[in-house]
């Protein structure tokens, strides 16, 4: 599995990458393979406020729907519209071009709080 260094994670499977207090926000590569074949994605709005460990996204694969949990609060400035024609772009390109969303945050402790990718990739063994 494909686990970045630059990046933090939750353990329900999120990645967030620091820029400027900006997180972007995307599912792991372990996340998009376990849930197949993503078909629809559902992204909250720009402006929407989000808690940490709150749903604010649903993906729909071929197998079922899951949430997607804000790994840190704030406001939503940004969603990756690419994704409403495109979603199968998070299985090819997770933490690239298959990102959900960038979220302003209001508390840079919860980011330092997730885990390290070294941390993210034992939570997978």
């Amino acid at each position: 599995m494909n686990v970045p260094k630059d990046l933090r994670y939750a353990k329900t499977h999120e990645w967030a990458k620091n820029e400027n207090w900006k997180i972007k926000v995307g599912i792991t590569d372990h996340a998009q393979h376990e849930i197949t074949d993503v078909v629809h994605v559902e992204l909250p709005a720009s402006g929407k406020k989000v808690t940490k460990g709150q749903p604010c996204a649903v993906v729909e694969s071929v197998k079922s729907a899951f949430d997607i949990y804000a790994p840190v609060s704030g406001t939503v400035v940004n969603v990756n519209d690419k994704l409403s024609s495109s979603p199968e772009l998070v299985n090819k390109s997770p933490y690239d071009e298959g990102y959900f969303f960038v979220i302003e945050s209001n508390n840079p402790s919860e980011y330092e709080k997730l885990l390290s990718a070294e941390e993210y990739s034992k939570l997978l063994k």
